[in-house]
């Protein structure tokens, strides 16, 4: 599946909810990030989760649903990584973008920035909290 078919079913709620693995984050992000930027990626990607979320029921509590650290938190990581490579490891789409990452692909990825203390507070859900462990990268 194309990078613009794989947008269109996640924007139209077509993918299934079992095809919204970490893999599909990771792709939807970078797709997202070379065709908007940082800041209206990242809005993207808030209001996507969250939609495609209540479509698929998705219960919100402590360990569930959306996040907004989790979220803003690999928003920026993707995008450091993406920045860093463009030019060394140059990539024609999303799924060639996570091939040449694996490193993100890693559900434990924010493992290496937070404590699970501060990954799992209840302000998590609502308000971006910087890590604890390690800064968040930065390119440029």
């Amino acid at each position: 599946m194309t990078d613009d078919e794989f947008v269109g079913q996640f924007e139209s709620l077509t993918l299934p909810a079992e095809a919204w693995t970490h893999r599909a984050h990771v792709r939807l992000t970078y797709v997202y990030l070379e065709r908007l930027g940082l800041d209206d990626a990242l809005e993207r990607i808030r209001s996507g989760i969250k939609v495609f979320n209540a479509h698929h029921g998705v219960p919100e509590g402590p360990l569930s649903g959306y996040n907004e650290t989790t979220t803003v938190a690999f928003v920026r990581i993707v995008d450091a990584v993406r920045r860093a490579y463009a030019t060394s490891h140059p990539v024609t789409d999303a799924g060639s973008f996570c091939d040449m990452h694996p490193q993100l692909l890693s559900k434990h990825i924010l493992r290496l920035f937070y404590s699970p203390d501060r990954r799992v507070h209840p302000d998590a859900k609502t308000t971006f909290i910087e890590p604890d462990l390690a800064p968040l990268p930065v390119f440029g």
